[in-house]
């Protein structure tokens, strides 16, 4: 009789689906999981679904009574639309609800069936929401073994590497405390993408083509600066040859090229057409006078300020840099183009106007590419692994800030740590206090 030996990479993830739905089930399957559960953004990424599928009204004339009556919180009211042309808009893009589409009919089904209000707020909605989440994040963290796999990196490397990745940064908390919000589903998509790139630079087969350029296209469509992504593309290739000849091959192959353009837009034109229904007009800036300013980033603040430095509250992403210095002495092609998407996605993201983004744990918008830090995290212990000491000090300090991150996050889902308002005094004084909450 075969035996079948699985992988330990793949039991932890099996571990941590267990583990994850012990959680939310813990915290947000309860009597008022609907408050908890869509907030903020969330509301505007979902608010998509009901609009489409229950009130057949893209301009959005339900808010007022599912906002401002039903269910409303002064404590969590939250206006997620904006006007163009004298129309009333949703202020965010599709992706996201697209990304929650199969979960919201389970839901819908799930409350006809058991005779529940169907108001797409109500019911099973919220739930499902959390359960889309922890959804994408197994089929994130799925493809982002896969990836390591091609890097081949041991099976004790890549379990340490997933549990860091999800426990020791804000990935955690995006897929538990705020699971409506884009980030978890950008996390996903990003994981695929980074994962079926490198098979197609590895073989130059043409058909990831089309799956990457539809990959891509729900990318922009749940969060267009996430667009960036392509620009790994050379660190993924490897060498600059591979690089060339993968994009040779690409323009080469005609058929391939048009099909593969056609899916994209046709994914993006989504939300084009959402507007021209809902405005009469294809393109529209529906974020008003929010924008960036390039002249003006805060790459310093963003990365290591008391308010919101990434660094700072989630020390993990700065210790998978290491993982550059052994670039480095490898390929001078791969660090320079590792270190090069570092900056320009920095840069971008740090030249928003609101640049700490709101109510957030940590810097939010880095979650998306936690899958081209941990490659580097897991390159490190690769090469760190005929040093015994070197790698035994490597470990404790990935579980050393694990367990940092889980304090903090801890810290911040009971206002220890401010949503927006810490400084330097304030962070030293709660720092690693969890007793202040007990």
């Amino acid at each position: 009789m075969k035996k079948y030996n699985i992988p330990v990479s793949k039991i932890s993830i099996l571990i941590i689906a267990l583990i994850m739905i012990c959680i939310s089930s813990n915290l947000n399957w309860s009597k008022n999981y609907q408050t908890g559960i869509l907030e903020s953004d969330a509301k505007g990424y979902y608010a998509y679904l009901p609009a489409l599928f229950i009130y057949k009204d893209l301009n959005f004339g339900f808010f007022e009574k599912i906002e401002k009556v039903k269910y409303y919180n002064k404590n969590l009211f939250y206006d997620y639309r904006s006007n163009s042309n004298g129309k009333v808009i949703n202020k965010y893009y599709c992706g996201t609800a697209l990304a929650e589409l199969p979960f919201f009919f389970i839901a819908y089904l799930s409350d006809y069936m058991m005779n529940f209000e169907s108001d797409g707020y109500s019911g099973l909605h919220a739930v499902f929401i959390s359960i889309a989440a922890l959804f994408y994040l197994i089929i994130g963290l799925f493809y982002l073994n896969l990836t390591l796999s091609i890097y081949e990196i041991k099976e004790w490397q890549k379990t340490l590497t997933l549990f860091a990745s999800l426990f020791g940064t804000n990935l955690f908390y995006y897929s538990v405390t705020e699971p409506g919000m884009s980030h978890i589903y950008s996390f996903s998509f990003i994981s695929m993408f980074v994962f079926f790139s490198k098979k197609y630079f590895s073989t130059y087969r043409d058909k990831y083509i089309p799956k990457l350029a539809l990959i891509l296209g729900i990318i922009v469509l749940i969060r267009p600066v996430n667009g960036l992504i392509i620009l790994i593309l050379p660190f993924i290739a490897g060498n600059k040859n591979v690089f060339w000849a993968g994009l040779k091959s690409i323009l080469g192959n005609t058929k391939y090229l048009i099909t593969s353009c056609l899916i994209f837009a046709g994914i993006v034109s989504i939300q084009l057409i959402i507007y021209k229904i809902s405005t009469g007009n294809f393109f529209v800036y529906s974020y008003g006078d929010e924008g960036f300013n390039f002249s003006k980033p805060h790459i310093i603040d963003i990365l290591f300020s008391y308010k919101k430095g990434l660094f700072l509250y989630t020390p993990l992403y700065l210790l998978s840099l290491t993982g550059c210095f052994f670039l480095w002495k490898s390929s001078r092609y791969e660090f320079y183009s590792m270190f090069g998407f570092f900056i320009v996605i920095t840069y971008v993201l740090s030249s928003w106007w609101m640049w700490f983004y709101g109510g957030s744990f940590s810097s939010r918008v880095f979650v998306e590419f936690i899958p081209v830090f941990m490659i580097l995290l897991a390159l490190s212990l690769k090469n760190l692994n005929n040093f015994k000491i070197a790698n035994r000090i490597y470990m404790l300090l990935i579980i050393l800030l694990i367990v940092i991150c889980q304090i903090q996050t801890y810290q911040y889902r009971y206002y220890q740590i401010h949503w927006s308002e810490m400084t330097k005094e304030k962070y030293w004084n709660v720092f690693l206090r969890i007793d202040k909450l007990i």
